[in-house]
């Protein structure tokens, strides 16, 4: 699963010039018996699968002890109980020099993994998947993002291009604002004058404005939502 998305764009390149590296472990190497046994029955009954705790432990203590180079490193759980992911939460694991992702499946994990070896918990959204590995994606892509030298200089996203509104000492994430390219008149449908002027004041004004606006009538709870300046 995890081939197609890490060899293609942004994130290939990011491997090639040595910016990242993204290893994929399968658990089954870590099983305790010859089948790759990764999973099991819920104690006092109940439909589904349970992932078992050895393969887990094993498999994060091994990768714990192949990375002993790093000073900071978490561990952390893919699962619909976790924290929401959001911009500002890539970026506070931006900090980490190592970052262990376990894919939770099936019903779930043995608690206990959950209690004793994992350092928090992330969700993507409050929907159900068949399992962690496509969260586990888009975690790493919105990291791997953040990391000076992958994206272009000047490169922008919603939530970065105007990441912050400052107001009576509040900060607001802003999404983008709006974009265009050639051809100026396409079926009718014209690009703002402001864009053409070369007025780069203007513009950046104009584009300010914009990226509020759009926060307003579309994300209006980023606006709500606000944060002490730090």
């Amino acid at each position: 699963m995890f081939k197609g998305p890490f060899d293609e764009s942004i994130i290939k390149r990011a491997e090639e010039r040595g910016l990242v590296e993204i290893k994929i472990h399968n658990l089954r190497d870590w099983a305790v018996d010859e089948r790759g046994t990764v999973d099991d029955r819920p104690f006092g009954g109940g439909p589904g699968m349970v992932l078992k705790p050895e393969p887990i432990f094993n498999a994060a203590e091994d990768i714990k002890l192949q990375t002993t180079n790093y000073k900071l490193q978490t561990t952390i759980l893919l699962t619909p109980q976790g924290q929401l992911l959001n911009q500002k939460k890539a970026q506070e694991l931006l900090k980490f020099e190592n970052l262990i992702l376990i894919c939770g499946h099936y019903e779930g994990v043995d608690e206990r993994v959950r209690e004793h070896l994992v350092d928090e918990e992330i969700s993507i959204g409050d929907y159900v998947l068949t399992g962690g590995e496509l969260p586990a994606m888009v975690v790493t892509d919105a990291i791997v993002r953040l990391i000076p030298g992958v994206l272009r200089k000047g490169g922008s996203d919603s939530f970065s291009c105007y990441p912050e509104r400052v107001t009576r000492k509040r900060v607001t994430p802003l999404l983008e604002f709006p974009q265009y390219t050639r051809p100026e008149n396409f079926r009718g449908f014209k690009v703002p004058e402001i864009l053409l002027s070369g007025n780069h004041q203007e513009i950046e004004k104009w584009r300010k404005e914009q990226a509020l606006k759009r926060t307003q009538e579309k994300r209006p709870d980023l606006l709500v939502c606000q944060r002490p300046i730090t």
